[in-house]
């Protein structure tokens, strides 16, 4: 695809600051264009909750950093013993490698604490991260489809996609791979429609947070299965991915706390 969109010349005033020429990574674009398009919407949700423009700026920038930091370390860890060895190779790829998992499980506590410290009401503002995350997650997926990255597996059907960029991050080039980033919008698409069908329908705070996190966890176990980045990491001899493995905690700590706050009134 197109991994990196245009490349500048650093101003005058720069040079001996930033490198000699700039250049703009599609990945990085789509990442900044799902975060205006939550912060919209998550605004314009949660004015209600004595959300300001304020407030959710600093929530956002302490996810942000949450979200970088878990992310990484997750990217680390699913090839541990090659970082432990070389752990310079860690510093060669700070513009790429993320697990979306990492980000999340470093996020939520991290919203949660924010959300306590500013005496906003927790799972009903959970309720609205049903909007927020697909939003942001689908952008930055079309920014993995783009740079290359999140790829699938060697592909015979017509859906298949075939990543021939040079920097392209994409294994093997030039021939068709399952286009698993838009099978991932795909379900985040499904799961926003279903969360706007039920919001007003919810019978407990956080029951939208839950269904987000729960539909998220099938469908990436679905998907997972024609990911081809070996990378990834793998547990229980091959048998599941990091992510699977993931998925399945985190559908069954769902499945708990569908089942404490639908007999509690406190948020």
């Amino acid at each position: 695809m197109f991994p990196k969109l245009f490349s500048f010349k650093t101003p005058e005033f720069l040079s001996g600051y930033l490198p000699a020429e700039i250049t703009v990574y599609s990945y990085g674009v789509m990442i900044a264009l799902g975060v205006l398009a939550s912060f919209y919407v998550g605004l314009k949700k949660s004015r209600h909750l004595g959300m300001d423009a304020d407030k959710l700026a600093s929530l956002f920038l302490w996810s942000i950093a949450a979200a970088f930091v878990g992310g990484k370390l997750f990217f680390y860890f699913e090839d541990f013993n090659k970082y432990l060895n070389d752990p310079a190779a860690m510093l060669s790829i700070t513009g790429g490698g993320f697990v979306f998992y990492g980000s999340l499980i470093f996020t939520v506590p991290t919203i949660v604490w924010r959300l306590k410290k500013e005496k906003i009401a927790v799972r009903p503002f959970l309720d609205e991260l049903a909007f927020i995350g697909p939003i942001i997650h689908s952008f930055g997926r079309v920014g993995c489809f783009l740079a290359g990255c999140c790829h699938g597996k060697v592909c015979d059907s017509p859906i298949g996609v075939t990543f021939s960029h040079p920097s392209s991050l994409a294994k093997p080039q030039n021939v068709p791979l399952y286009p698993t980033q838009l099978f991932d919008i795909g379900v985040n698409i499904i799961i926003l429609l279903l969360v706007i069908a039920v919001e007003r329908k919810k019978k407990f705070e956080g029951q939208l947070f839950l269904i987000y996190l729960a539909l998220y966890a099938i469908g990436r176990s679905i998907v997972e299965i024609y990911r081809g980045d070996e990378a990834r990491g793998f547990v229980f001899g091959g048998a599941l991915s990091h992510s699977q493995f993931i998925a399945i905690l985190i559908f069954c700590t769902c499945l708990y706390f569908w089942k404490q706050w639908s007999r509690s009134t406190e948020h």
